[in-house]
């Protein structure tokens, strides 16, 4: 079943924000927490500077009426910097790998900021664009 998401960057600190949201809505985490030191060595990428490999790369925390919260570090070697407007994005869970396709064509159209969708190591189908209204959009399918 299709759902949505909300999707938030933090510069440093999600772990604990998320187990602050954790103690607010006493509730559990979906998955493990998993750190940037968990992700493959990617090609042509240098290794993570010590201080940023136990940073999230996703947590997952349901909230209230299904709707769960999702996070992760945004990472300064990376060239990420944190401002109002990048720290928050709709996440899109469609039920087709087609409807995925559909969904980021028609988001990403005159959009700028996209990360064309592709398959990933962690098992997903996945890509994010900004749209021409300024809203980030992040999109995921998984075969089930």
């Amino acid at each position: 079943m299709a759902k949505v998401s909300i999707y938030l960057n933090f510069q440093g600190n999600t772990e604990d924000a998320f187990n602050f949201y954790k103690s607010v809505f006493n509730t559990e985490f979906v998955g493990p927490v998993m750190y940037f030191k968990d992700m493959p060595a990617q090609e042509g990428m240098p290794p993570l500077p010590e201080n940023e490999v136990n940073k999230v790369i996703h947590v997952c925390l349901p909230i209230l009426g299904g709707t769960q919260i999702m996070g992760t570090d945004m990472l300064e070697s990376m060239g990420h910097k944190l401002v109002v407007g990048n720290n928050t994005t709709i996440n899109l869970e469609p039920d087709t790998r087609e409807e995925t396709d559909r969904l980021f064509k028609a988001l990403s159209d005159g959009g700028s900021d996209i990360a064309p969708l592709q398959d990933m190591f962690w098992g997903s189908y996945w890509g994010c664009c900004l749209d021409r209204f300024g809203i980030r959009w992040m999109f995921s399918f998984t075969n089930k």
